[in-house]
């Protein structure tokens, strides 16, 4: 990027304690397919149904591309901005100052861990907080068209910033 700061002090929070979810591995179930009983995978009610939490474990250690803070520590993400429903998930981010040139990229930073992470039955909306950036409509007209998201994906130098910002997405610290 430039090398400009948009907020050369932000206020760093406290992370909180991770989900005490377990996975089936740490109950002791089996992962093999073939040690479940049979099951009829093409019923849709056998979808592990996801949850606030654990999209917010996907996301909370995603690292801030201007400070050496996660978006948990900058307080930019939380589960309470997380909604779920009908296999949309929207995810609600707050800017760490209202002028804050990083939105996008940290916005994008998000979709991609989701895309990474999550089954392609769910469709992702990203969108700034309302009334947290200045330009809050364009930020989410970017984040949210499929076409504007291919094309930074296709730009080296912004994966290149992008991994950086994700290499320490789901650290367990």
């Amino acid at each position: 990027m430039n090398g400009e700061v948009f907020n050369a002090n932000p206020i760093i929070y406290t992370k909180s304690k991770r989900s005490l979810r377990r996975t089936p591995f740490e109950t002791g179930q089996s992962l093999w397919v073939d040690d479940i009983e049979q099951q009829d995978w093409s019923d849709t009610s056998n979808v592990e149904p996801i949850d606030q939490d654990e999209v917010f474990d996907l996301i909370r250690s995603i690292a801030d591309p201007e400070h050496p803070n996660s978006l948990e520590e900058l307080r930019v993400v939380s589960p309470e901005q997380i909604d779920i429903g009908n296999n949309v998930i929207t995810v609600e981010f707050t800017p760490t100052v209202p002028h804050c040139g990083m939105s996008t990229l940290i916005g994008l930073s998000i979709r991609v861990r989701l895309m990474r992470c999550l089954p392609p039955r769910f469709k992702v909306d990203i969108r700034v907080k309302p009334g947290s950036h200045q330009s809050e409509l364009a930020v989410n007209k970017q984040l949210n068209d499929k076409e504007r998201v291919a094309a930074a994906l296709e730009n080296q130098a912004l994966v290149e910033t992008l991994e950086k910002c994700l290499a320490t997405a789901g650290s367990q610290e």
